[in-house]
């Protein structure tokens, strides 16, 4: 791929992001603002003040402007870096969404790599071995663990390895009393762990499933029985007509579940009151902080599309038929 091609591709990319963005920010501010929401209110939290001062919260947080009006001064601050204040932290929200951000995705990222690894491993051994007792082992815990919720699945590790055991804290992200400059790697990684394990748990049942089913199809297929009567067998005929056939379409389920990923850390670190991104969305919806609501939304449709923009590229290094196709055209 030259650099002409390169530079047209990413400027398509960015294009469809700018496109996106605009369109998540203006549909998510016109919903919060036709809801029964009121910032006013929220950041009185039942105070009484007269009517005047009432009304100059009202000029701040400008809500006695048209929607139009809301709606243009939202854009231009949002082009300009500014997300507002949070009612909750009085701090800008793009402070309390970095520091959030940043112990989720240590979170996420763990999480999203144990489960893809695991996740394929398993599907492989299982489609090798259709039929055997492994592959009913994983295909009941795949069909399990996908209809179980990812908070139950949660607070069932919770239990069991926490309260029960005792081998692991039951929450926080650091002892309690203790700031989180002054924790000891030992103490946050500690914490850091169950909650890994929850969402590692619950993230692979897709990509095993979907591995095992795509690899008793490759290993069905004519080219694969011209292999066999040449000799090749067992792991070796995996390795060489399977794993390379199926690589390509796993990674892409992968890496298309950060949606479902971010959605889970939501859950989980509810459970095991870990301060993360998804413990500050729900108090934000739940204490009518929409300036933080709407960060965090914006923050979503970022990881999301970004998660796709890295399957795309990891489409050329993976597959050389795209090389000569999808990133050329």
């Amino acid at each position: 791929m030259n650099k002409q091609k390169l530079a047209k591709y990413f400027g398509f990319k960015l294009v469809r992001f700018i496109i996106l963005m605009v369109a998540v920010a203006i549909f998510s501010f016109v919903l919060l603002d036709l809801s029964p929401i009121d910032p006013v209110s929220a950041y009185l939290k039942g105070a009484a003040v007269s009517e005047t001062q009432r009304q100059i919260l009202q000029q701040y947080f400008g809500t006695n402007v048209p929607l139009p009006t809301k709606i243009f001064h939202w854009l231009l601050d949002l082009i300009q870096g500014n997300l507002g204040t949070s009612l909750i932290y009085r701090a800008p929200v793009i402070d309390v969404i970095f520091e959030k951000f940043s112990a989720s995705f240590v979170l996420m990222a763990l999480s999203w790599v144990f489960s893809g690894i695991i996740g394929f491993a398993l599907g492989v051994v299982a489609g090798k071995n259709k039929g055997s007792w492994i592959d009913k082992a994983v295909k009941v815990y795949c069909y399990a663990i996908q209809s179980a919720p990812s908070f139950w699945v949660g607070m069932l590790i919770l239990m069991v390895f926490a309260v029960y055991l005792g081998w692991f804290p039951i929450g926080f992200g650091v002892p309690i009393g203790v700031k989180s400059t002054d924790a000891t790697f030992m103490e946050w990684a500690s914490r850091l762990v169950l909650p890994t394990l929850t969402l590692s748990l619950v993230g692979l049942a897709p990509i095993a499933m979907y591995t095992r089913n795509e690899l008793i199809q490759v290993l069905s297929s004519d080219y694969v029985l011209f292999a066999k009567s040449r000799g090749e067998k067992g792991w070796d005929l995996v390795k060489n007509h399977g794993i390379r056939n199926i690589l390509l379409p796993a990674i892409t389920l992968q890496f298309l579940s950060f949606s479902e990923l971010f959605g889970g850390a939501v859950l989980v670190e509810q459970v095991f009151s870990y301060p993360g991104i998804g413990q500050t969305a729900v108090a934000a919806g739940l204490q009518n902080d929409v300036p933080l609501f709407l960060g965090i939304v914006l923050i979503s449709a970022i990881f999301v599309f970004v998660g796709n923009l890295l399957a795309d590229i990891s489409y050329y290094f993976i597959d050389p038929r795209i090389k000569e196709s999808e990133f050329n055209d």
